[in-house]
């Protein structure tokens, strides 16, 4: 089963707006740059994923990509995740792929064995769509569709419940998945002392670039003391 992981990237430099009160404009681009980095690591090294493509505007991601054999996608408009989701999925089904799997940017504790579990699990279940929650259980964190355009992406606030409701509404037998690793996107501070907290508490060769971008961010703190700020 031919699957393609998708992963929409916002041009960084409007990357993470609500860390403004926490971290510059420099500074979120390369959080950005350094999580993206790793979760590319991650899919890259997924046995169940056979192509990967990052849907972008931002040069410094689709280098990011390609140094991982990523292939790249422009998203002309920038219009949003979902937009730019759409891109990928239309790509899928142009290339004949069974299954997508949406992913975003910015999980960096993302392991290869998280996604090939995800997708086994999904096979295994004869799932249409496998919804992947956030931490707080209203958003959505990833979205595993067979066929690639099973449903139509609608990320966002409440999204969770959205895509559920989508699902029913077209028959897709689906599930809500939780996913540590994938849990952890990072959109405010509070996500960003979460994810400090997380890799305090995790071998030192998870997620190496964000590791390095935070300790650059704050050169005289560890990622623990960052999670207690």
């Amino acid at each position: 089963m031919r699957t393609l992981a998708v992963l929409p990237v916002k041009s960084f430099d409007a990357a993470k707006g609500r860390l403004r009160a926490r971290l510059g404009p420099a500074a979120r681009a390369a959080l950005a740059e350094a999580m993206l980095g790793d979760v590319l690591a991650a899919v890259s090294r997924a046995s169940e994923i056979d192509g990967v493509a990052v849907v972008t505007a931002e040069a410094r991601a689709a280098a990011v990509a390609r140094s991982t054999g990523g292939e790249i996608l422009h998203d002309a408009h920038e219009a949003g995740q979902s937009p730019a989701a759409a891109i990928g999925i239309a790509r899928a089904v142009a290339a004949g792929y069974d299954r997508v799997v949406l992913l975003p940017g910015d999980t960096p504790l993302l392991m290869p064995a998280d996604l090939d579990g995800l997708c086994r699990r999904a096979a295994a279940e004869g799932l249409g769509a496998a919804i992947v929650s956030d931490r707080h259980g209203t958003g959505t964190n990833a979205l595993l569709l067979r066929p690639p355009d099973a449903l139509a992406p609608s990320f966002g606030p409440d999204s969770l419940a959205r895509h559920v409701a989508s699902a029913h509404t077209a028959g897709v037998v689906h599930a809500v998945e939780r996913i540590a690793a994938l849990e952890h996107d990072v959109d405010t501070p509070e996500d960003l002392a979460a994810l400090a907290a997380r890799l305090s508490a995790t071998e030192p060769t998870t997620a190496p670039r964000t590791r390095a971008a935070l300790a650059r961010i704050e050169p005289a703190r560890d990622p623990r003391s960052a999670a207690e700020a």
